[in-house]
């Protein structure tokens, strides 16, 4: 059973990927008419941000919210504040190619500054996959639970950037030891993939908190490593990050470290 917090952010989540379907519907129709997707994809990411917002204040209306394309908005409580991302992936969407995601992280702020974040729900809407996380209770996708790979060595594992200029040279050097490396293109969802296992290790610079909120906390209940490029901790306002399984973290750090 889910917890009140997570039927409120799952329901909230749900509601605002069927309006993302329907719109990916007419992706390729605008394509075909050369009219262009991009301002529609824009009303899209607005229009579904506005959905979100409206669901979560009802449900938690003293929250305070940090929006991709909205900014912050600053609520009674203080010391909560939704962190979303209403279209991670968006180029993806753009070119209707099915790797897209709604990310919603919810951030506790304690009085001595530090924050956390205690709760996430990604969801991809196209394969109907809904990956949940909260503080100390573990990671799930659709109920089920999530477990970080076991892989070990670089030859055997799939690695995930952020973009082909965010690779070189140490993608390329990554490739070198063995590894298979992609460019996906929707950071949240990647690390919701490697919290289920599927990839082994991703980082990022230039990041942004709604990119890595949810997942964040989806990587460190499913058992992985969460830092920032040189190993050192990183939080969600970190400007690179590095996470993978245990087994791999220090040998992917250590090319990164190598090809800055």
């Amino acid at each position: 059973m889910q917890s009140p917090l997570l039927n409120v952010m799952t329901a909230a989540a749900i509601k605002a990927g069927k309006g993302l379907m329907r719109d990916f519907g007419e992706i390729d129709e605008l394509h075909i008419s050369r009219k262009g997707a991009s301002n529609f994809v824009t009303k899209t990411d607005i229009r579904t941000e506005k959905l979100l917002h409206k669901e979560l204040s009802i449900a938690r209306p003293d929250f305070g919210f940090l929006m991709e394309e909205s900014g912050e908005i600053k609520g009674k409580d203080e010391s909560h504040r939704w962190i979303i991302d209403p279209l991670d992936g968006t180029s993806n969407f753009i070119h209707a190619i099915p790797y897209f995601c709604i990310s919603i992280g919810l951030e506790k702020r304690h009085r001595n500054g530090d924050s956390e974040i205690i709760a996430g729900v990604i969801f991809d809407p196209t394969h109907n996959e809904l990956f949940t996380a909260e503080k100390g209770k573990g990671a799930q996708v659709n109920n089920r639970k999530l477990q970080v790979s076991k892989r070990e060595k670089m030859e055997e594992s799939m690695l995930v950037t952020g973009s082909p200029k965010d690779a070189p040279p140490s993608g390329s050097e990554a490739a070198k030891n063995g590894a298979i490396v992609r460019y996906f293109g929707a950071s949240a969802l990647d690390l919701a993939y490697l919290a289920a296992g599927r990839i082994d290790g991703c980082w990022y610079h230039n990041i942004q908190p709604w990119d890595i909120a949810a997942g964040m906390l989806l990587v460190q209940e499913a058992g992985g490593v969460f830092s920032d490029i040189d190993g050192k901790y990183a939080d969600i306002y970190s400007p690179s990050i590095l996470a993978s399984n245990h087994s791999l973290h220090a040998d992917i750090r250590k090319i990164l470290a190598e090809k800055k």
